[in-house]
């Protein structure tokens, strides 16, 4: 791949452009927000002159509901060769296609599962997709060169192709993203007019709980409508289950209830926790490495200039790889909480040997 053209320069496509970008690949950049593409362009994403000929490929970086529309004009416009969108919804994007009559043997739909709460293409990093799935979802009347062109896209962004059906991918995402935003949502949710004194004691447990509901309103308005039903089935099951449990903690708090219906309800509630725990324990933090090969080191740090740096400055030097990171300050701000995510092999070594630095209090 030689050249690319990018429409849409959000943190997604803008992350795509300087994915290509870095690798070689001539890439222009189109959006009909300016200021976004402006942007981009500062950051070395690519280029906002019209390409003087057909580009390789064009990447659609637009919501699921502008894919065939966009998709069409591109193909009217002999932009590229091959068009894949990034879109994080399949089935409608192909229904779309063919309502609009757009040429299915030059698409492939995509969607790499990489992402950020923010938005825009300050939120783009060059690196976003490296290790990262990126399922691609060709219909029966994508052509050859077209898969081979969005499997070069992949390799060149350093993600990880998976082929799978859009029907599939649709149900798949709605279980491990969609529904989890609308949760996260729903609980960040009832804290917006939360006590001043509730949110106060809140901690990083809540934060990480919901982060994730900080994402822009309306490009998720658009993906939760565009995969309504799958999401609806996920949250049905949900709801059943939140049921459950409900039930069960009214009857553990009821003090007059039956000690024995009591203790059933105590024990039910103890069993979903436990099957949380294996859920967690089927999710891999980086490819090949599951949760349970991980574990948290906690350091307290002060709060000084530059505290952070040398920590991790100090982490380097022992050579342990640090899979995730978390930070907590305390309430009086003075001090912070840094919870390291590592290999469990190497957790012993590094809270001992942050130890015999001096500098740091680590615990296991």
């Amino acid at each position: 791949m030689k050249t690319a053209t990018v429409i849409g320069t959000g943190a997604i496509g803008t992350s795509v452009a300087l994915a290509l970008t870095r690798r070689g690949v001539t890439v222009y950049l189109n959006d009909i927000d300016q200021a976004a593409a402006k942007t981009a362009e500062a950051m070395g994403a690519g280029s906002l002159a019209a390409p003087d000929q057909q580009v390789d490929l064009a990447v659609l970086a637009v919501p699921p509901a502008h894919v065939g529309r966009v998709l069409a004009r591109a193909q009217r416009d002999r932009l590229a060769q091959a068009y894949a969108d990034v879109a994080s919804v399949k089935k409608v994007p192909h229904d779309d296609i063919r309502a609009m009559r757009a040429d299915p043997a030059s698409y492939i739909g995509s969607h790499p599962l990489a992402g950020t709460e923010r938005s825009g293409p300050l939120a783009a990093r060059a690196d976003l997709f490296e290790g990262r799935p990126w399922v691609l979802t060709p219909s029966a009347a994508t052509g050859q060169e077209v898969l081979n062109s969005a499997l070069e896209l992949v390799a060149l962004c350093d993600g990880m192709p998976v082929l799978m059906d859009a029907g599939v991918h649709d149900h798949a995402v709605a279980l491990i993203s969609h529904a989890p935003h609308l949760v996260s949502s729903l609980l960040a949710a009832r804290l917006a007019h939360a006590g001043e004194e509730s949110i106060r004691l809140s901690g990083q447990g809540v934060a990480d709980v919901t982060r994730i509901a900080a994402g822009d309103a309306r490009l998720w308005g658009d993906i939760l409508a565009s995969n309504a039903s799958a999401v609806a089935d996920v949250l049905d099951a949900f709801a059943i289950s939140v049921g459950r449990t409900i039930d069960a903690l009214r009857a553990v708090s009821d003090a007059d209830a039956d000690p024995a219906k009591r203790q059933r309800a105590r024990e039910d509630i103890e069993e979903l926790l436990r099957e949380g725990n294996r859920g967690c324990g089927r999710i891999s933090r980086k490819p090949g490495t599951h949760r349970t090969e991980l574990t948290t080191v906690s350091v307290a740090i002060s709060d000084k200039p530059g505290a952070l740096a040398e920590l991790f400055t100090s982490i380097g030097e022992i050579g342990v790889n640090v899979e995730d990171v978390r930070i907590e300050h305390s309430q009086d701000q003075s001090r912070g909480m840094v919870e390291l995510v590592v290999q469990k092999a190497r957790a012993g070594e590094l809270s001992r040997r942050l130890d015999a630095g001096g500098a740091w209090a680590a615990s296991g």
